[in-house]
């Protein structure tokens, strides 16, 4: 049933590997975007309009236009090769929303952390989420265009990041960087794997 594979509705006959992989963040750190950018289906999107009662807890400094937040979650889908095919859940970025971000993770083999060094420490929680849940995961910076630079040792010190720990650079609104993103951490979980057998 792969004959509409052209407008991305249906999974290839070929696919015999479906992976659950989060795209995990701060706020306001590209999860979305990223999903949009590497999706082959339209991708389901619970985003609603930031209202002014949210400014008390979103802090949209060094956001500007920003004016939606994922309530939910993002879901996409990428195939890669011929046999294995991504599902992609984007959690929302703020303390508010974690029991949202454990149910999301149930079942996930690993994430992609998304990071912003224009603002590092909002990392910390997504960091700590994924490590206490025992996931795999990939530390990517998304580089924006005033993203301050900084060396893989200056930010592995400042993230604390274990030294098996990938470090990649990505640009969430492109869709080969996303997609880099994304084989990067397929290749972590598939080292990972291989090492406990």
């Amino acid at each position: 049933m792969a004959s509409r594979l052209s407008d991305g509705v249906y999974v290839r006959d070929s696919v015999q590997i479906a992976v659950k992989l989060l795209v995990v963040g701060p706020f306001g750190v590209g999860k979305t975007t990223l999903i949009g950018a590497v999706s082959e289906i339209e991708p389901l999107r619970t985003e609603q309009l930031l209202t002014r009662a949210g400014e008390i807890v979103d802090d949209l400094r060094g956001l500007p236009g920003k004016n939606t937040t994922t309530v939910a979650l993002d879901f996409g889908r990428i195939t890669l090769g011929e046999d294995i095919v991504l599902y992609l859940f984007g959690t929302p970025g703020q303390p508010r929303f974690i029991q949202i971000w454990r149910d999301v993770a149930r079942g996930a083999y690993g994430a992609l952390v998304l990071v912003d060094t224009r603002s590092l420490d909002t990392s910390f929680e997504a960091l700590g989420l994924v490590e206490t849940l025992g996931l795999p995961y990939v530390v990517a910076v998304n580089a924006f265009p005033d993203t301050p630079g900084y060396s893989a040792a200056e930010l592995r010190e400042a993230l604390d990041l274990a030294a098996a720990t990938p470090l990649i650079t990505c640009r969430a609104q492109d869709r080969e960087s996303a997609k880099n993103a994304l084989i990067e951490l397929v290749r972590h979980l598939h080292d990972a794997y291989r090492e406990h057998q």
